[in-house]
């Protein structure tokens, strides 16, 4: 009777079930691992792509018609006027708001850029055809001394500004432009000069209210 107790008791048994059991368990959870591996296998699944291509605009004055721009000349008498036609063309992709800015020089400091003056129209009403014989358009600047800087319309400032001019893409107006030396010049502006700078400065009217 004890012999069989002792039996019983013997704590190797013990050990071997654990084993035995370990093993069961291990060899169940490598069945369970495999059969889950089996089931994402076997999931239905779609994919699709869609491709986007995208291409920036371009604000674009076409810079070889507005150089074509003339008012030069050496011999002004004052009640005299010079003028000339400017295409301002929008080659770019986009709409775009433009501005006139001018700056002109005092190297002799006779200032006659203190006392000539610059007009600012549109195309000839009477005759579109030769664009600013007549010279009666649409006012875009009264005469207004030039100044250092003092000439012009709209801004060159970001966004929407008094006087700017719009163009849409691929259109073109045409402007006059008359430089004019008062009648009532005295004799101290004889044999002056003055050299002007017109810029002309462009931005997108898109997202720039």
């Amino acid at each position: 009777m004890n012999a069989i107790a002792a039996s019983a008791a013997d704590p190797r048994d013990a050990s071997r079930r654990r084993r035995r059991l370990l093993m069961l368990l291990m060899a169940v959870l490598a069945v369970l691992s495999v059969g889950a591996g089996q089931l994402s296998l076997a999931l239905f699944t779609d994919q699709e792509t869609v491709n986007g291509t995208f291409t920036s605009g371009t604000i674009d004055l076409d810079g070889t018609a507005i150089d074509a721009l003339t008012l030069t000349t050496s011999a002004l008498m004052p009640g005299d006027t010079v003028t000339d036609d400017v295409l301002v063309s929008n080659i770019g992709t986009a709409q775009l708001r433009y501005a006139l800015s001018t700056s002109s020089t005092n190297a002799d400091a006779k200032d006659l850029r203190g006392v000539l003056t610059l007009t600012v129209k549109t195309i000839d009403v009477t005759t579109p055809g030769v664009p600013c014989d007549n010279f009666d358009g649409t006012s875009v600047l009264a005469a207004t001394v030039l100044g250092a800087s003092t000439a012009g319309f709209g801004s060159s400032a970001a966004g929407a500004q008094a006087g700017d001019r719009t163009l849409n893409a691929a259109a073109s107006e045409t402007l006059c432009f008359r430089i004019s030396l008062p009648s009532g010049t005295g004799n101290a502006y004889q044999g002056a000069t003055t050299t002007t700078t017109f810029t002309f400065d462009a931005e997108q009217t898109a997202s720039n209210p």
